[in-house]
């Protein structure tokens, strides 16, 4: 009898270690799907690091670009009010005020309009008086006084004493010095 209580422990040992090779198995076959994910260092490695490197590095840009912007834009805003302080290149309705003298470029057919007082150098190109009655401008160089549509000679300092009295670029590149009030339109 003691033989036969031995094959019974055996064939219930083999039946609990079947039973949990079973068990064990069937667990070892769900684990690790898409809704109960097994966790590997090579998927963290893989996969995981790399999306999330990914995703870094396109806030990055999207955060790089808006700096990038804004400072192109204080940049612009700023170039624009020194060059109306200081007179650099005047662009369309461009104005300005210079304690001395101020560089101002136009374009043809642009013109710089001054207020009373304002001196204007032509230094390049070619430009004429604009005024709709006498006098135009004054020649402070020659000492005289020159009309509206009267060509500016190069490096004479002329002065507006006459409101709405203005300068006309009449070639392709105009550089003007100019001391005192202005617009360019």
């Amino acid at each position: 009898m003691r033989k036969d209580h031995w094959l019974t422990r055996l064939a219930g040992l083999m039946l609990v270690s079947y039973t949990m090779l079973v068990v064990g198995v069937t667990a070892a076959g769900t684990a690790g799907t898409k809704t109960d994910p097994l966790v590997t260092l090579s998927y963290l490695n893989d996969t995981f690091m790399a999306q999330l490197l990914g995703k870094v590095d396109e806030k990055l840009d999207a955060r790089d670009k808006a700096l990038s912007d804004r400072l192109a834009a204080q940049v612009a805003e700023d170039t624009k009010a020194l060059a109306e302080k200081y007179g650099g290149s005047a662009g369309a309705n461009a104005s300005g005020t210079a304690d001395t003298f101020a560089v101002v470029t136009l374009s043809n057919g642009q013109t710089l309009t001054g207020e009373i007082g304002c001196e204007v150098m032509l230094r390049v190109g070619t430009a004429s008086c604009v005024a709709a009655s006498a006098p135009g401008l004054v020649d402070e160089t020659g000492g005289a006084a020159i009309n509206g549509g009267t060509a500016l000679t190069v490096n004479h300092l002329y002065m507006m004493t006459v409101s709405d009295r203005g300068v006309k670029a009449t070639a392709d590149t105009v550089k003007l010095l100019v001391r005192g009030g202005y617009s360019v339109a």
